[in-house]
């Protein structure tokens, strides 16, 4: 994939991240997914974004406070002015080094012109055949 279609971010969780039980609010969860979906569509782009859907969402195991949350975003998808950007959040324990799958999502991201309308987004590239 090129450098425009993926991005990854790193985020600390930190106890004012977490409810009662000590694990990431699933509003900050989707927060920083879709912040990584932003990224990667205005990237891809190379316009103003907006998200125009989140979907198939799932929550597979808690991220506890000071967890490390890996986030990366892919470009699965274009359409005339849309970008389906897929998001998969890994957490990982700092001290033992070991990492869950925490968090996948998609997210339905529309690029816009100067007025605020819709525009045209680039197609992705064709895999290469090796």
């Amino acid at each position: 994939m090129s450098s425009s279609s993926e991005v990854r971010l790193l985020e600390m969780v930190f106890p004012h991240h977490t409810n009662h039980l000590g694990t990431l609010f699933g509003g900050q969860a989707l927060a920083w997914m879709d912040k990584a979906a932003f990224i990667v569509a205005s990237r891809h782009a190379r316009r103003t974004v907006v998200t125009a859907r989140s979907e198939e969402v799932s929550f597979r195991v808690p991220v506890r406070s000071g967890q490390l949350v890996e986030l990366v975003a892919h470009v699965v998808g274009t359409g005339r002015s849309s970008m389906q950007v897929e998001v998969e959040m890994t957490a990982e324990d700092p001290l033992s080094g070991d990492r869950r799958v925490c968090t996948t999502g998609r997210f339905v991201m529309i690029a816009l012109d100067s007025n605020g309308s819709p525009t045209a987004v680039p197609a992705l590239p064709k895999p290469s055949a090796d």
